[in-house]
């Protein structure tokens, strides 16, 4: 005995259908609704069932099911499970968008996409598995799924689009070797712990694995540019390998890891502005030959207690190795000129070499060093800029180079233990309150001293405020004090009354090493200077400095 059922369809013809023959059209014609393809497949565009754990079936009127179709099951709260076929190829964008109570998905063996938004803010997903299949995932394809705990990347993809898992808590995930591409923001503060980058990655995104939980990365060999904010404010990122393959390091790529050193690889052309800064435990860096950019404020707050600058630079920008842990630097001479807040803020910084060579120093090149007592400038110099040196309040004395033409606004505010700055040249023009007080507002309580021969001074001391003294001292060669006398070799020293020298030796004019053997004044403008050591050597000789 045949079981029938009477059925009206939509237009009112009444028509028998066998139980059994029945069962599976009514199923999918009641739950779903259908769209027929041009290669005679079927997307499934919408969902009218109860919820619950849903099926997709594989046929619809003997036709295949190959995709969720565009926001099929949007928004729908009462769906917890999804099951597909293995004939579902894609799942279009926003299929499950908004599916709150969505726990798991089951797919079939052959998708090959997900769409943009398809599991966006799917709330409740736990867990993924993405059959190898699966060649792209689509922008915000899991975006928010802030429950979804485990995910498992197919072997097959090749692009994750951007937001594709940020804002996700899954903490480890394995990326297939062939993987192509990395979007933007693709794992952005999600909870990964570690991450292996293939080398078949030629570009990794912007902002791509950013306020992540990441402790390790290993960056593939193969992999050429890592993008602006990459990694930014991966504060628990103790571990980085950067392969020779890179050649540009993006802004603010690394911006606030925890990393206590890194090795730039020799190739890299590009440090990118902000790179590394605010990483507060890096003390440690190697800047390859290679490179011809570091971007402004490149090293910015970090704890870098020493630097090598690599061979002549295209560029270094502003602010570069500001509020570091620097205490001494030294600046080859292919470095054309100590840029803008290169070391501002730099409060362990006491000594600072810059070969001759260099052209300029910038403004606030050395703002607020405030432990700086030892800098010497070379005679290549032209120029210092605003604030060059404004706040560098240990620097007692200093030596203004003869081409030395100008000195920028508040170049040596603040500098309140500053007693001596002695002139090689002509004064140099100043700007606006060159050598003032800070706060106190009346000149510094320095003396400037030039040399014999030299003009400008009168001006200078009318738009300083500093007084200008002749520092003229001459060693005596024909009176009787000089030579051995008291059974040490001497001689007067003549000069401005109370002007500051140092007397100085070394034992060869050919490779000269001058060793500063007594700093005084010339009290009443005379001086008797004896060496009583002039006998352990075999040739001394002497002259006199500027402190």
């Amino acid at each position: 005995m045949t079981l029938e059922l009477i059925i009206r369809d939509m237009k009112g013809i009444v028509f028998p259908l066998a139980f059994g023959l029945l069962l599976a059209p009514f199923f999918a014609r009641a739950q779903f609704e259908c769209a027929t393809n041009a290669d005679n497949t079927i997307t499934i565009t919408g969902y009218t069932g109860i919820g619950g754990n849903v099926i997709i079936p594989a046929t619809v009127n003997g036709l295949a099911v190959s995709a969720i179709g565009e926001g099929a099951f949007s928004g729908d709260t009462n769906v917890t499970g999804i099951t597909l076929p293995n004939s579902v190829t894609e799942i279009e964008a926003a299929a499950f968008e908004h599916c709150f109570n969505l726990t798991n998905i089951l797919m079939g063996t052959n998708v090959q996409d997900i769409g943009d938004y398809a599991f966006n803010e799917c709330t409740s997903l736990v867990s993924v598995s993405l059959p190898d299949s699966v060649v792209n995932i689509g922008l915000e394809a899991f975006y928010e799924c802030d429950a979804l705990g485990a995910v498992n990347v197919g072997t097959g993809v090749l692009n994750i689009g951007s937001y594709a898992f940020a804002d996700t808590a899954f903490t480890n995930i394995v990326l297939p070797d062939g993987v192509e591409d990395i979007g933007d923001h693709a794992f952005y503060e999600c909870s990964l712990t570690s991450v292996v980058i293939p080398g078949s990655v030629p570009s990794i995104g912007d902002f791509a694995f950013a306020g992540s939980t990441l402790t390790s990365v290993t960056i593939g060999s193969g992999v050429v540019s890592v993008g602006d904010s990459a990694f930014f404010y991966c504060t628990g990122l103790s571990n980085l390998t950067i392969p020779d393959s890179v050649t540009d390091i993006g802004q603010s790529a690394f911006s606030y890891c925890g990393f206590t050193s890194v090795a730039i690889p020799i190739g890299v052309l590009n440090i990118g502005d902000s790179a590394f800064a605010s990483c507060n435990s890096l003390t440690n860096i190697t800047i390859p030959a290679s490179v011809t950019n570091i971007g402004d404020a490149a090293f910015d707050d970090t704890r870098l207690t020493s630097i090598i600058f690599p061979n002549a630079p295209t560029s270094i920008g502003g602010y570069a190795f500001s509020q570091t842990s620097l205490t001494n630097i030294s600046i080859p001479a292919d470095v054309i000129g100590v840029g803008e807040g290169w070391f501002a803020y730099c409060s362990d910084l006491s000594t600072a070499t810059i070969a001759n060579g260099v052209n300029y120093i910038g403004d606030y090149a050395f703002f607020a060093c405030v432990d700086l007592t030892n800098i010497a400038i070379p005679s290549s110099v032209t120029g210092i800029g605003n604030c060059a040196f404004a706040g560098c309040s240990s620097l007692t004395s200093i030596t203004i180079p003869s081409n030395v033409t100008s000195i920028g606004d508040f170049g040596f505010e603040s500098c309140l233990s500053l007693r001596a700055i002695f002139f090689q040249g002509d004064a140099p023009s100043v700007g606006e309150s060159a050598f003032i007080g800070g706060v106190v507002t009346s000149p510094l309580n320095a003396t400037a001293y030039y040399l014999p021969g030299t003009t400008g001074w009168g001006s200078f001391s009318t738009n300083t405020g500093l007084q200008s003294i002749l520092w003229n001292p001459m060693i005596q060669t024909s009176d009787d004090n000089f030579g051995v006398r008291g059974n040490q070799f001497g001689f007067d020293i003549t000069g401005t009354v109370d002007i500051p020298i140092v007397v100085e030796a070394c034992t060869s004019l050919a490779n000269p090493v001058w060793v500063p053997l007594q700093s005084l004044a010339l009290t009443d403008g005379l001086f008797y200077f004896g060496d009583p050591q002039w006998t352990n050597y075999s040739a001394r000789y002497y002259r006199i400095s500027s402190p």
